[in-house]
């Protein structure tokens, strides 16, 4: 965001100099803007491989960095340690800084998706993949993402409960919402809205794979 600053004012005709206007403290980050900035380290360091021609194991030759890790990061399946960080950014020709910053076109009022350009999105839950629909979480208030479920994932032990909003429709397959102790089979067709801070739990009990399109909402005082 751009800073304001406070122009000078004239010492004529005994004017008085205008105050310097307060300095617009920037909002802390959510863990939303973690779980974003996460997700584009992966789509980085893919897209600076593609720019200087490198294959996975042309990157892993210079990086010492195994070429496996490498995928599982460029997939958002692992979150690097700062020293792998550190590798790849120096053989790819940049700082550690690059990975997160935020994008260029952040700010655009707009987001177009190619269906076979869904990006992966973060996610610390075994089992669950999603791939990014939306715009920039700092730009619009809402997230979303195709979701893959595989059988057996599950959000894990820890009931979730979070601000804002979520809204789920599933477009196939068979899974379970635990909302407030109470259990929602949700079948393709269904949805299931509801604030953030209801204790919740998710899993896929069938034998067989789950797709649902995955909405999050922020509360709008925090966007």
């Amino acid at each position: 965001m751009e800073n304001i600053l406070a122009t000078r004012a004239k010492k004529e005709g005994g004017t008085k100099p205008r105050a310097k206007a307060p300095e617009k403290v920037p909002a802390p980050a959510t863990s939303e803007d973690v779980d974003v900035i996460v997700s584009k380290v992966g789509e980085k360091i893919a897209a600076l491989r593609r720019q200087k021609r490198l294959s996975l194991q042309g990157l892993a030759d210079v990086s010492d960095v195994a070429p496996a890790t490498i995928h599982k990061i460029e997939r958002s399946g692992m979150v690097p340690t700062i020293t792998t960080l550190l590798k790849l950014a120096t053989a790819l020709g940049v700082t550690v800084g690059y990975f997160v910053e935020e994008d260029e076109n952040a700010s655009a009022p707009f987001q177009f998706t190619p269906a076979d350009h869904r990006q992966p999105v973060y996610t610390p839950h075994k089992g669950l993949s999603l791939g990014n629909i939306s715009g920039s979480y700092r730009q619009f208030v809402t997230a979303a993402a195709v979701a893959t479920m595989a059988p057996g994932a599950s959000s894990g032990d820890r009931i979730l409960h979070h601000t804002g909003e979520e809204l789920i429709f599933v477009l196939s397959g068979e899974v379970v919402f635990r909302m407030d102790e109470e259990d929602y089979v949700l079948k393709a067709g269904d949805s299931l809205h509801f604030q953030g801070g209801v204790p919740h739990h998710w899993e896929n009990r069938s034998k067989e794979p789950a797709q649902l399109i995955w909405y999050v909402f922020r509360n709008r005082e925090n966007a």
